[in-house]
């Protein structure tokens, strides 16, 4: 089977097997698990990233203090009256991504949700990207595209569409988490049925940038991320990968585990 752009990872977090250490037990991947991470708490989310001789990938990482596509700690701009480390530690876990298929655990061997990621990745053809702005996406600073992106829309349903066989159920917890009472009838049978609320028409592509900020707070932020993203998040760019994501476990983050070529590009790895 052709495959992605792995990511591999040694027992420091560095480019060598797949993962970061502290992922699995005795250093243990997916692909040497014979549970390949059914029934533990590894997640995994499919993600678009930008790709890393992307302008963006360079200053997202250092924006939120760390590169998901190579593990490292990456000092942070300063702001006077506020501390950016604690404003962007919950974006920072997750890494630079816009959520396609929102993280899950795993039903099914991770071998199996690699062919199913494989599989949409090669039906689905690069697109353009519109510009990206930045925006108060309900409290949060995040890049949300200028227009509607009608092929953006169609591979975040996919995603959820053709991934799901490799999600695990909630959990009490984890649905609990969601705070099902607060959803409307609607969101709410979203998130039993596929696991997310926000998914098909309550999707929304967004690139969050930092926790929910007070008025305050943004006036702090927002001239200095300004600033720092510069002219780059409106420059085009085509979508020509998807990155899957993993977790080992709750207390990592998550890391790129591989990128999958979008199209005809697919079939070359």
């Amino acid at each position: 089977m052709s495959g992605g752009t792995r990511t591999p990872r040694d027992a420091n977090g560095s480019v060598a097997g797949g993962f970061a250490k502290g992922g699995f037990a005795e250093g243990i991947t997916p692909w040497g698990d014979p549970r390949g991470g059914v029934g533990s708490t590894m997640r995994a989310a499919l993600y678009w990233a930008p790709e890393v001789d992307d302008p963006l990938h360079a200053l997202g990482a250092r924006w939120l203090g760390r590169d998901p596509e190579t593990a490292a700690t990456v000092p942070q701009p300063e702001i006077p009256g506020l501390d950016l480390a604690e404003a962007t530690a919950e974006a920072r876990r997750y890494g630079l991504h816009a959520t396609l298929k929102a993280p899950f655990r795993l039903a099914q061997p991770f071998p199996a949700l690699r062919e199913a990621v494989q599989r949409l990745a090669a039906t689905t053809e690069p697109f353009d990207l519109p510009p990206l702005v930045l925006e108060n996406f309900g409290g949060f600073l995040a890049l949300r595209e200028a227009e509607p992106c009608p092929a953006l829309q169609a591979l975040a349903d996919e995603a959820v569409r053709q991934l799901d066989p490799c999600r695990a159920p909630l959990s009490e917890a984890e649905r609990a988490r969601r705070r099902p009472e607060r959803l409307d009838a609607s969101r709410r049978e979203k998130l039993d049925r596929w696991g997310y609320p926000d998914v098909f028409e309550d999707w929304r592509f967004h690139v969050t940038l930092t926790r929910r900020l007070s008025p305050e707070e943004e006036a702090l932020v927002r001239p200095v991320l300004e600033r720092h993203l510069g002219d780059i998040p409106a420059r085009p760019r085509r979508v020509t990968s998807v990155s899957l994501f993993t977790q080992g476990s709750p207390e990592v983050p998550f890391l790129i585990s591989e990128r999958f070529p979008l199209g005809a590009a697919a079939g070359a790895g």
